[in-house]
């Protein structure tokens, strides 16, 4: 079965395989493609957003497609960055300049009420027009110091409480089970072995 997965970053291919492994699929990336058109993440919600970038990119390729949206949601901050996370302090921020926003925006706030929650909507859009809508949520706390050198964004500042470890201090194959995305991932893989195995 061949998916597009809605991304031209190499290292979330290459994740998301990681996540797909042993299963009869071909996973390929936008960067098969010219003249991929631009699409603009304008939804209101992680759903709204990926289910638009699948949507798009199925359309243009013709394809069954993957397509994600996922961010950070700090509750004493009413759910920022949310939807902004990547561009939470710019257009262009890098992961560095985002987790200083944040920190910022929390220097006030004692350790028990910086309670976040990592969010990833999944939909897989097939060419037909029918979809799936996957979801994860991944419950931690925002701590001041950075640790781990794994993962990227948020990761070294989320702490998660029952692991007693940062997002970047677990190993990937933990990672990919716990996490809001191995959450969603573990979700779809089960469809896809029904539809594989029909």
């Amino acid at each position: 079965m061949k998916i597009v997965f809605a991304t031209k970053n190499e290292g979330k291919v290459k994740e998301i395989k990681e996540m797909l492994e042993g299963m009869d699929i071909d996973l390929i990336s936008l960067n098969h493609y010219n003249h991929v058109p631009e699409i603009s993440e304008d939804g209101k919600s992680f759903f709204e957003n990926a289910f638009k970038k699948a949507k798009i990119v199925s359309e243009f390729t013709g394809e069954n497609v993957l397509a994600d949206d996922s961010g950070l949601s700090v509750d004493i901050l009413n759910g920022s960055p949310g939807i902004y996370s990547a561009r939470y302090a710019g257009d262009e921020a890098t992961d560095e300049e985002n987790n200083n926003k944040l920190l910022a925006n929390l220097k006030d706030v004692s350790p028990q009420k910086r309670t976040a929650s990592f969010f990833c909507a999944l939909v897989l859009y097939n060419k037909d027009g029918n979809y799936n809508y996957f979801e994860g949520r991944w419950d931690g706390q925002i701590i001041d110091e950075r640790r781990g050198e794994n993962g990227f964004g948020y990761d070294p500042i989320f702490f998660v409480p029952e692991l007693k470890l940062t997002a970047a201090e677990l190993p990937a194959l933990i990672k990919n089970k716990v996490s809001h995305r191995g959450q969603a991932f573990a979700r779809l893989k089960q469809v896809l072995e029904k539809n594989i195995n029909k």
